[in-house]
């Protein structure tokens, strides 16, 4: 059949449908009777319920949904005869009007856009590279020794210092008034590990078992406490006991110790190393993708769809409803969130996925079958039975879709990086770690 379709702005279109009053009678009749061999009515045997009765009880909802399924399945062949790609779900509403025998409805809609993209060769993209080196691995082995270290106590008289481990009993008033949380006893933390506010930590360092101080504490405006949050606490400390922390060498009986038997040291830093590489390159290439996907929006032309922002946003308003829930917050689920706060980010995430979507159809950058076993693979060799890991992945239609996802994103990297002008730029191994 002929399709007309009217442009009604930009994405939206608009379709007219008609459909024979006859067919859908004949449809309505006949799945009444089907429903009439089964339905249970009081008064009445199973299969033994007058047509009428069921039409007049059921007929309305069972009309309302023929006219949904062939209403829909009108659409989708005009839409296909039309060659259009359509967004989201059709706004259908009835029309008035329609010649005798027939009603007619008018489905408004959106199309997916076409994606211009300019010439990569003028996009400038920084790309980072950075390197393990034997500080990085030294600095991993401290925190393996740190996890595992023990404590003495300190001999009478000795100062608080960084890596003891202290016992305080402390009071902390505001305005004169305690709050919750500002008094304990016995409680105990780490000097200079970042466990307790700098205030506090100052306060204790250079203490003596035995002493008492007195000091004020500004509680950050951001601090997870709401009600002291900004507010400034007068607080007494006094400490009871210190403790000096003794860190393991780094040695045969350590890497044992690490549950590797007949290891040396030499492996467990070779092991360390091949961990941190692996670390250091999941974390290049997501710096590295972002940046590429920062220019391929640069350098893109499209119209968004609303539908699909509207759902993308949805989506997004859902998760942290999620989180926040996962927090504790009370009726997390019905919290009124401004969409506002989340169409920016859907709006790029829309925009994003329809540009690399256009990119790996026109240069066949889908995922192939090996690169798929080969990042299955470098994801579980980290643990310690990978291939159990590796059927984890293959047992999953959703998880291997989503290392598929993360794979196509890779081979447009890749892509762009060849295309564009890359600037080289060498960041330290703190510098990326340090990163988010």
């Amino acid at each position: 059949m002929a399709v007309t379709v009217e442009t009604l702005e930009k994405l939206e279109r608009k379709i007219t449908l008609s459909l024979p009053v006859q067919s859908i009678k004949s449809e309505v009749d006949g799945r009444l009777k089907r429903l009439a061999r089964t339905v249970k009515m009081d008064g009445f045997r199973p299969g033994k319920v007058p047509l009428g009765v069921v039409a007049q009880r059921y007929g309305y909802s069972v009309q309302y949904e023929v006219i949904n399924d062939k209403v829909g399945e009108a659409f989708a062949q005009a839409a296909n005869e039309a060659k259009l790609r359509v967004a989201g779900q059709p706004r259908i509403s009835e029309k008035d009007g329609a010649p005798e025998g027939e009603m007619a409805f008018d489905a408004v809609f959106e199309v997916f856009p076409e994606v211009k993209l300019g010439d990569l060769s003028g996009a400038e993209v920084q790309k980072l590279s950075a390197e393990v080196d034997d500080a990085a691995i030294d600095r991993t082995l401290d925190i393996l020794r740190k996890q595992r270290r023990t404590f003495a106590q300190r001999a009478q008289g000795t100062p608080a210092e960084d890596g003891d481990r202290v016992t305080v009993d402390f009071d902390g008033k505001i305005d004169g008034e305690p709050f919750d949380g500002g008094k304990a006893e016995a409680f105990q933390f780490l000097v200079g590990e970042g466990q307790m506010l700098k205030e506090f930590e100052d306060a204790v360092r250079g203490m003596k078992v035995g002493e008492s101080k007195t000091f004020p504490l500004a509680f950050p405006e951001d601090y997870h406490g709401k009600d002291v949050a900004g507010k400034t606490a007068d607080f007494l400390v006094t400490l009871k006991n210190l403790e000096a922390a003794h860190l393991p060498e780094v040695n045969e009986q350590f890497v044992k110790s690490l549950g590797i038997e007949g290891g040396t040291v030499e492996s467990l830093r070779a092991d360390v190393r091949k961990n941190l590489e692996r670390e250091v390159k999941f974390r290049l290439q997501a710096r590295n993708k972002q940046a590429v996907m920062d220019a391929l929006l640069a350098h893109a032309e499209l119209d968004l769809p609303n539908a699909i922002v509207q759902a993308e946003i949805e989506r997004l308003l859902e998760g942290a409803r999620a989180d926040l829930k996962a927090r504790g917050i009370k009726d997390a689920d019905k919290a009124d969130i401004p969409e506002d706060v989340v169409r920016p980010q859907a709006e790029r995430r829309v925009r994003l996925g329809l540009v690399v979507a256009e990119l790996v159809r026109a240069n066949e950058l889908q995922a192939k079958p090996e690169q798929l076993k080969a990042h299955v693979e470098e994801l579980a060799s980290s643990y310690e039975k990978p291939q159990d890991v590796v059927k984890w992945y293959y047992g999953d239609r959703d998880r291997l879709a989503e290392v598929e996802a993360v794979v196509v994103e890779n081979n447009v990297t890749d892509f762009v990086l060849g295309k564009a002008q890359v600037t080289d730029k060498v960041v330290s191994f703190d510098e990326l770690m340090a990163q988010n």
